[in-house]
C-alpha cells in the first residue's frame, strides 16, 4: 500500500504530508496496511477545505485526476470494507475519544483534533445562543434607540433595524448580508445601542477581522459611520474605531501551541465584533471562542454566500444554515416586533439557535436596475441562463469578453496601461496606493495563462516595455506587493497589500508602505519585507475584504473544480461600479452551476439535524 500511495503523491493526488500521516497510523496500528488509505484520505481532506472525510462519497471510487493521462488508478474499497477496517483499528476512536482518527455514526472520518475543534465550536456557540435573562435588556430604551437611529419611511421591513434588535437581545448574534446591505452601519448602531444600555458601566469592546486588510476596512467604515449615528456625543466617543486582526487580538505566535489569550486566560472584553467572518477557519474559530469570557457578547458579520476560508471549514455558512429568511420562535418574534416596530414574516425555527441569525436583504449599493447587483443575484441562484442574458443586455457596469489564450498579453495591454499608467505619476505613496486601488485584476486560479502568477508577470513586462518600471531589479517604484505569511516582528500579516515608493524623508530611498487600521501608514524597508508577491493581479480568495472601483475577473481556459458560483460571486461583488469578466460562456456557465460544498458536521450540530 505504501508504494501505491507514493505513486499518488508523485501524480499530485496526495501530499507528502498525507503519506507521512498514513505511515504513522500504519506503525501505531501494528503495521495494519488497511488503515493507510483512509488515513491518507482523511489528511488530504483538510487540504481541500473539508473538516472530515465523507466515506460514503469516496467508497468504491478511484483516486484520480481527470487532467492526467495515466492509466494508473487506485481503487478505494467499498463502504462496508472501510467501516470494517476503521472499526477494528486501534488508532480510530468514537466521538469523544482521544484518538488520532475519529469515526462518527454518519460515516465521517475526522482527524482527531479536527473533531474536537468542531465540537468545541458547536458547544460554545450553542451555549452562547441561549436567550438573555429577563431584565438584562431595557426593552423600552432599546425601542427608543431603534426608532431614533433607523428612520423607515419606505413601507417595507427594515432588516437593519431588525438585525440591530436581534444583536442587542442576544448574547450571540450573526449578521449576514451582501456588499452594500449596511452591515457596518448596522453594527455601529448596535455599539451605540449597547453603550446606551450599559449606562454608567464601562463596556469593554473589541473589534477584529481575520486579516489586516479587513481590519483596516472595518476601522475606516466605523470611523466614517459614527458621525451620522443619532446618539449623544458621549456615546459616540465611547464607540471604538480601531480593529485588530484576530491573531493579534488572541496573541497567537509562531511555534507556540497556546495563544496568549485562551480558556485559562480569557480576553478582557465584554463585547467582541468580528467582521469578514466567512474567512475564519475552524481551528481559528475554536481558539477565538475559547478565549472569549462566558459573559461577553459576540457579533459575527459576514456574507454567507462568499467563498469560505482558505483553510478547513465553511464556518460562517454553517452557522447561518441554508435558510434565506428569518426563523424565530413565536415569543422572540413578538418581542422583536414590539421593540423594532417592524413587521416580520416569520417561520418557526427547528431550534433556538436560529434566533441568533439576522439576514440583510436590501442592497443600498446596487439597485435592481444595475447590472452588478442583478449579476450577483443570478450567480447566487445558480441561474446560468439569466447570467448570459444579463451580459447580452448592454448594461454599462458589466461586460463579458472571451479572449483567446494566445492573445491574453495583447488584450491585457490596453486594460493595464489605461488603468495603471497614471498611478506612477502620483505625488506620493498615499495617492499612488489610492489610484492603484481603483482597479484590480482578480484571477480564479494561480497557475496557467489566466492564473495570477502568469498575469502578474505579463503586467510587469507590459509596464517595463512602456518604461514605467525598472527592469533590472525585483524592487522598484510602484510595485504593488501582497504579504503571504504573517510576520509578527514586522507587524505585517498574510493578505496585507502595500506599495513600494520613494521616501522623501530618507533621500527618496525606496520603502514599502502599508495602510494600517488606524489610518496611518506603516513604512518597511524592502529588505525587511516578509514573504510576499507582486499584486497587480490577485486571486479572488485574496481579494476578500477588499473593494475596488472596477474589477476584471479572469476565468481559466479549462474547467477547474475550484471555480464555483461562490468564487464568481465574491469576485463580482468586489467592484463598486464596473465588472469585466473574461472567460468563455461554457466555463462561465459551469462555474455558475457548480456549488462549492465542504464536508463538516457543524451545521447539523447547530441547527439540530445531527446529534452526537
Amino acid at each position: 500500500m505504501f508504494d501505491k500511495l507514493k505513486m499518488e503523491v508523485s501524480l499530485g493526488l496526495l501530499r507528502n504530508l498525507d503519506l507521512y500521516f498514513a505511515r504513522q497510523m500504519f506503525r501505531l496500528d501494528n503495521n495494519n496496511e488497511h488503515i493507510m488509505l483512509p488515513a491518507a484520505l482523511a489528511s488530504h481532506a483538510i487540504s481541500d477545505g473539508d473538516v472530515c472525510l465523507d466515506l460514503a462519497a469516496v467508497a468504491g471510487t478511484q483516486l484520480k485526476d481527470l487532467k492526467l493521462s495515466t492509466e494508473y488508478r487506485l481503487e478505494i474499497p467499498s463502504l462496508d470494507e472501510l467501516r470494517e477496517a476503521l472499526r477494528s483499528s486501534r488508532v480510530v476512536g468514537s466521538p469523544g475519544d482521544t484518538a488520532p482518527l475519529i469515526l462518527d455514526k454518519h460515516d465521517h472520518l475526522y482527524l482527531g483534533r479536527y473533531w474536537w475543534f468542531e465540537k468545541q465550536v458547536a458547544d460554545a456557540l450553542l451555549a452562547r445562543a441561549l436567550p438573555l435573562q429577563p431584565g438584562e435588556v431595557d426593552d423600552e430604551l432599546l425601542a427608543q434607540g431603534l426608532q431614533r437611529m433607523f428612520s423607515n419611511d419606505h413601507g417595507e421591513t427594515d432588516w437593519q433595524r431588525v438585525a440591530a434588535a436581534v444583536a442587542v437581545l442576544r448574547r450571540f448574534s450573526v449578521i449576514s448580508g451582501g456588499p452594500g446591505t449596511g452591515k457596518t452601519y448596522t453594527v455601529t448602531t448596535i455599539l451605540a445601542l449597547l453603550l446606551e444600555q450599559s449606562q454608567d458601566s464601562k463596556l469593554r469592546i473589541a473589534l477584529a477581522a481575520p486579516t489586516g486588510k479587513a481590519a483596516a476596512r472595518l476601522s475606516e467604515s466605523i470611523r466614517n459611520t459614527k458621525p451620522g449615528i443619532a446618539c449623544s456625543d458621549t456615546i459616540k466617543e465611547l464607540i471604538p474605531e480601531e480593529a485588530s486582526t484576530i491573531h493579534r487580538l488572541l496573541g497567537i505566535r509562531p511555534g507556540q501551541e497556546q495563544p496568549r489569550f485562551n480558556k485559562e486566560h480569557p480576553l478582557h472584553v465584554d463585547l467582541l465584533v468580528v467582521d469578514e467572518a466567512s474567512m475564519i477557519d475552524l481551528p481559528l474559530m475554536a481558539r477565538l471562542l475559547a478565549a472569549l469570557p462566558e459573559h461577553a457578547k459576540l457579533i459575527l458579520l459576514g456574507d454567507k454566500d462568499q467563498l469560505a476560508s482558505v483553510e478547513a471549514g465553511s464556518i460562517f455558512a454553517d452557522i447561518c444554515g441554508e435558510d434565506s429568511e428569518a426563523h424565530y420562535t413565536h415569543e422572540f418574534h413578538v418581542q422583536l416586533q414590539r421593540v423594532s416596530g417592524e413587521h416580520i414574516d416569520n417561520q418557526e425555527p427547528r431550534n433556538a439557535f436560529a434566533e441568533s441569525i439576522a439576514l440583510l436583504h436590501k442592497s443600498y449599493r446596487f439597485s435592481g436596475e444595475e447590472g452588478i447587483g442583478q449579476l450577483a443575484a443570478a450567480v447566487n441562484r445558480g441561474d446560468s441562463q439569466s447570467v448570459l442574458q444579463l451580459f447580452g443586455q448592454g448594461l454599462e457596469d458589466i461586460s463579458l469578453f472571451s479572449p483567446r489564450e494566445e492573445h491574453i498579453a495583447s488584450e491585457l495591454k490596453n486594460r493595464v496601461l489605461q488603468a495603471y499608467a497614471e498611478c506612477f505619476k502620483a505625488g506620493g505613496h498615499l495617492e499612488a496606493l489610492r489610484r492603484f486601488n481603483a482597479f484590480r485584476i482578480l484571477c480564479a486560479v494561480r497557475k496557467g495563462p489566466a492564473g495570477v502568477e502568469q498575469v502578474n508577470r505579463t503586467i510587469e513586462q507590459l509596464l517595463r516595455n512602456r518604461g514605467l518600471i525598472r527592469g533590472d531589479t525585483q524592487h522598484y517604484k510602484g510595485r504593488l506587493v501582497m504579504v503571504t505569511r504573517n510576520d509578527y516582528s514586522v507587524g505585517l500579516f498574510n493578505g496585507d497589500v502595500g506599495i513600494l515608493w520613494p521616501d522623501p524623508d530618507a533621500d527618496n530611498r525606496l520603502a514599502a508602505w502599508f495602510a494600517l487600521p488606524d489610518d496611518s501608514m506603516k513604512r518597511v524597508l524592502p529588505g525587511r519585507l516578509p514573504p510576499h508577491e507582486t499584486a497587480y493581479a490577485m486571486t479572488v480568495h485574496k481579494s476578500q475584504g477588499s473593494e475596488f472601483e472596477r474589477v476584471l475577473v479572469m476565468l481559466p481556459f479549462e474547467e477547474v473544480g475550484v471555480v464555483s458560483r461562490e468564487l464568481l460571486y465574491t469576485g463580482i461583488t468586489r467592484a463598486k461600479h464596473k465588472v469585466e469578466l473574461w472567460g468563455s460562456e461554457a466555463i462561465l456557465c459551469k462555474a455558475v452551476e457548480h456549488r462549492m460544498t465542504r464536508v463538516s458536521g457543524l451545521s447539523g450540530l447547530l441547527h439540530g439535524a445531527r446529534q452526537r
